[in-house]
């Protein structure tokens, strides 16, 4: 249960990756969620515009990949990293900071938290899209 690739019920190229966003814009949480659960293999695990919000829905529910942004309506998304490396399951799934706030600082802060990939809002939306397929078409082949 606490695995980061639950395994399925069905045979593996049945297996969806389960994504959970934390974001607190309603326009980018849309356009997330219209273009990665279009991706094969990619289902939405839940949303959460707090961290407060985001670390009781992920202490109920399992996601393969958090997408989540720094500033928030309440908390910080370098805190909720923290907190989460410091779990049980500190190395559970695939973290992506996805943010307008991207300097070198956070970027070494998200590294040290965990997050295995860095991406700015403003000009690597592509890219993230890139690693979220990337991420389900390996989980399908498996």
């Amino acid at each position: 249960m606490d695995h980061p690739f639950p395994s399925s019920s069905g045979p593996p190229t049945s297996r969806c990756l389960r994504i959970f966003l934390v974001e607190d814009s309603a326009e980018v949480r849309e356009l997330l969620i219209q273009n990665l659960t279009n991706i094969p293999g990619i289902e939405l695990a839940g949303v959460a515009e707090a961290e407060e919000d985001a670390l009781d829905q992920l202490s109920r529910a399992s996601c393969d990949i958090l997408i989540l942004d720094i500033r928030l309506k309440q908390g910080n998304g370098m805190s909720l990293l923290r907190t989460l490396s410091r779990g049980p399951n500190p190395g559970a799934g695939v973290k992506i900071v996805f943010t307008n706030n991207a300097s070198d600082t956070y970027r070494r802060a998200g590294e040290q938290y965990g997050a295995g990939f860095f991406f700015d809002k403003s000009t690597d939306f592509l890219q993230l899209r890139s690693v979220v397929q990337e991420l389900a078409s390996a989980a399908m082949a498996s």
